[in-house]
């Protein structure tokens, strides 16, 4: 559900494809990974002995995530082995070396939470070097790693699954970033910065007295409810990581301090489902500002969208020239369109924080529940467009299918020959979705039947 919500930016469908390992065969993910491609490939491809009732050609696009990050170019390369025609698109976020977009590596995700926060701020007058942080999900995480390398906050905690890290004057920043260059856990921060103030207390930790008294009795129950502590005040709380449910209808007060306020001023979910949707509203009514998961972690997708659009448009020789690095070499085409999609990642997150913004202040909605509807709107409106007669409108497909290609992309190849390559049920997504999207994010949740007519004539219908 949360996925789907995710992907409304983009003309790829979004949901979670699990893999659930038995009990013993918890070391054999790699094993199940590659069965699990297998089983799917078998039903993308023609098969004597497969009954096919869609009677639509399938395309499928595997993102990374828990578990599977490592497993993209294996993937990708199978597919290819088993004459699979879209198998450059087939997984996403691979090596550069095999044309794919890291995630992690360029900060992907990080740059739409990120964007949040730099609107948030700005709203409330806040300077970020001003403002305190606290993160769960450590420097040796994707999202965390970057979180530490974009941010200008000072940063009073972070809780990885090593342990937590504290520091009321302040964690050293050298050292924080130290950790994320070199993807690492706290439990590698060296002690020796802390204040009088801090404490780095590791999940095997037993008895620990803290500066101000609090005996710590075991490490993992201590950072498994860190964030509702007494010890987390600040500015901000990034949940980059963490259980979710983290914070539910039934423990939300604890992050309440003496005077009934929440310790936390802004919450941006980078993690998805750290918070329930229940507390998320208690804490709104408290005034705590909070940007739901739906919202703030969807860079990736949308790099992963892009990515999954060049590997359609580009033919094999000109995708192995234009998008894979060969040894330190990069080609400039993949550097500007890696700029391109970051650019449209916090265009994307930016103009979204707009009308959920706009339409809270008129409203007094909360933020949590207008995310929903604002995804829902895109959506649903964009399911209309594909069901419509929309598409027969030449001008108007060309000009937004037109609006949605990288500069960089397009003038390397024009819109007559991208549309020739790709397929046109990608094409006719591509479209709902664009035009959905466009439409939304310029005229707002409760935008009417009669401003589409609108927007279409300006679209050149």
């Amino acid at each position: 559900h949360t996925q789907q919500q995710k992907n409304k930016d983009i003309p790829e469908g979004g949901s979670k494809g699990i893999i659930l390992l038995g009990h013993p065969c918890q070391k054999l993910g790699e094993v199940a990974f590659r069965k699990y491609i297998d089983a799917l490939l078998d039903l993308l491809l023609p098969d004597s002995e497969i009954v096919d009732y869609h009677q639509k050609k399938e395309m499928l696009f595997l993102g990374p995530d828990e578990g599977t990050a490592g497993f993209m170019d294996w993937a990708s390369q199978y597919a290819r082995s088993r004459n699979y025609p879209f198998w450059k698109s087939f997984t996403t976020g691979k090596s550069p070396e095999m044309g794919g977009i890291p995630h992690d590596l360029y900060g992907m995700t990080t740059s739409g939470v990120y964007e949040y926060e730099r609107r948030i701020l700005r709203q409330l007058g806040l300077r970020e070097k001003d403002t305190t942080k606290i993160q769960t999900g450590g420097p040796d995480g994707d999202l965390g790693s970057n979180e530490i390398k974009f941010s200008k906050s000072r940063y009073i905690a972070v809780v990885d699954a090593s342990g937590v890290l504290y520091d009321k004057k302040g964690i050293d920043r050298k050292e924080l970033k130290r950790l994320a260059k070199k993807r690492q856990t706290v439990r590698e921060f060296n002690k020796r910065k802390l204040s009088s103030q801090g404490f780095l207390v590791l999940v095997e930790d037993k008895s620990v007295r803290l500066f101000d008294g609090t005996i710590v009795a075991n490490g993992i129950e201590f950072r498994n409810h860190f964030h509702l502590s007494h010890f987390t005040e600040a500015d901000l709380f990034i949940p980059c990581g963490g259980r979710p449910q983290s914070i539910n209808i039934l423990n939300w007060k604890q992050i309440l301090n003496d005077r009934g306020e929440p310790r936390y001023r802004i919450i941006v979910e980078g993690a998805n489902l750290f918070i329930t949707q229940e507390a998320r509203l208690e804490l709104e009514k408290k005034n705590c500002v909070i940007i739901k998961d739906a919202s703030a972690n969807k860079g990736g997708v949308t790099s992963s969208s892009l990515e999954v659009l060049a590997s359609l448009a580009l033919d094999d020789p000109e995708f192995d020239a234009l998008f894979c690095v060969k040894g330190k070499k990069i080609p400039e085409f993949r550097k500007k369109y890696i700029e391109e999609v970051l650019e449209r990642i916090r265009n994307n997150a930016s103009r979204e924080f707009d009308i959920l913004w706009q339409e809270h202040k008129k409203t007094n909605i909360p933020l949590s529940i207008l995310s929903d509807q604002l995804s829902r709107k895109i959506n649903n409106l964009s399911h209309s467009i594909n069901e419509s007669d929309l598409w027969n409108c030449a001008s108007l497909r060309v000009n937004i299918i037109s609006r949605h290609i990288p500069d960089v992309l397009m003038k390397k190849l024009g819109i007559e020959e991208i549309l020739k390559r790709i397929p046109e049920s990608y094409q006719r997504a591509l479209f709902a979705s664009a035009l959905a999207r466009d439409f939304v994010y310029a005229f707002g949740i409760d935008a009417t039947e009669v401003q589409f007519a609108r927007f279409l004539d300006q679209m050149g219908k």
